[in-house]
């Protein structure tokens, strides 16, 4: 029996929302698991770890949410209240992440490591950069006078698009974390894949938002 086009309206609308909520769930589940396992205080490393969790898995993962249609936990808020909430957040997610970065930097020089020799610092690095020229960027959106040629229109949707790639490169940062041998000698088996999954979904979470946010703004140009 064919679905008729409301019901499938419905159908997605109601996936968008369960996914939606579990994404709201990981973000804050994820650095409370690395928390547990890191025991922030018991060394300077363990800092590292749970302040790259709280920087792209919780913060800027809900500063993105934030503008969902069906999962924003301020979507009863006036537009201006949410974007006033999202520079909070990233600037926050911009805080931990540096902080992250100067933490483990410090901690290789004291046992005399090298520094971005992985494909996990590498990615890393490239992702505490990117967040703080995405921030940045984001001032252009406050006095978009600044880019005569462009619309404000044009302006949200390449700052929504890079803002996805600067939040794609630090999920494959802490994934690529996840790999390190720190993290598989303290989380084996099934518990790997599932933890691995935590930024898997959030992805595509986001993905699916942005995507929608371009599609809707396509079909209003016609």
């Amino acid at each position: 029996m064919a679905l008729t086009a409301e019901t499938e309206s419905r159908l997605y609308r109601s996936l968008r929302v369960a996914a939606g909520a579990a994404a709201h769930l990981v973000a804050l589940g994820f650095p409370a698991a690395v928390a547990v396992l890191a025991r922030p205080g018991s060394s300077l490393f363990s800092w590292h770890p749970l302040l790259m969790a709280l920087a792209f898995s919780f913060l800027m993962t809900e500063a993105l949410l934030i503008f969902s249609p069906e999962t924003s936990l301020l979507r009863s808020f006036s537009r201006k209240v949410r974007v006033r909430a999202h520079w909070v957040l990233q600037l926050l997610a911009l805080l931990c992440a540096l902080l992250g970065l100067g933490i483990i930097t410090y901690n290789k020089h004291l046992n005399g490591k090298g520094h971005f020799v992985t494909w996990h610092g590498l990615t890393g690095l490239v992702a505490v950069l990117y967040a703080g020229g995405q921030c940045a960027g984001g001032v252009l959106l406050l006095y978009p006078k600044l880019m005569k040629n462009w619309t404000l229109a044009k302006l949200k949707l390449y700052h929504a698009t890079s803002g996805l790639v600067g939040y794609l490169l630090g999920c494959a940062s802490l994934m690529l974390g996840m790999c390190s041998l720190w993290f598989t000698t303290a989380v084996t088996g099934a518990s790997w894949y599932l933890a691995m999954l935590c930024p898997l979904l959030t992805s595509l979470v986001i993905m699916n938002q942005v995507s929608n946010a371009y599609l809707y703004r396509k079909r209003s140009q016609h």
